[in-house]
């Protein structure tokens, strides 16, 4: 299992490339823990989370099984998606953080591309 020090490490060196690439767009953050998902859009230059959506929420939380498997994330990504068509938000950069593009966190991408969002 990662040490703290390296998962922060590898979070931090996939964030330093995201910057270099991200040309003053939004970032589509991901954190997967072992029983849910979150997802938000941040705006890097002003410090302000603008979109969020996770598994703990009311709305989501009833109507999955668990919010530790594809779909859930599928139905995080989705919901993230929405919410950043409603707040006028096209194109992000995806952040996945120390995580592997796989499983949950893969499944949450595509389904904030098939949202509507670009990355």
């Amino acid at each position: 299992m990662a040490s703290k020090e390296s998962t922060q490490r590898r979070a931090q060196r996939i964030r330093r490339q995201i910057k270099a690439v991200s040309n003053g767009r939004l970032r589509l953050s991901v954190y997967r823990s072992s029983k849910n998902i979150h997802a938000q859009i941040i705006d890097d230059a002003k410090g302000h989370t603008l979109v969020s959506a996770s598994t703990l929420e009311k709305d989501l939380k009833g109507s999955l099984k668990t919010g530790a498997d594809t779909a859930a994330a599928a139905a995080v990504g989705k919901l993230v998606a929405e919410r950043a068509a409603k707040a006028g938000v096209k194109e992000v950069v995806f952040d996945r953080g120390p995580y592997i593009y796989h499983g949950r966190v893969k499944a949450l991408a595509e389904a904030a591309r098939e949202g509507g969002l670009d990355f």
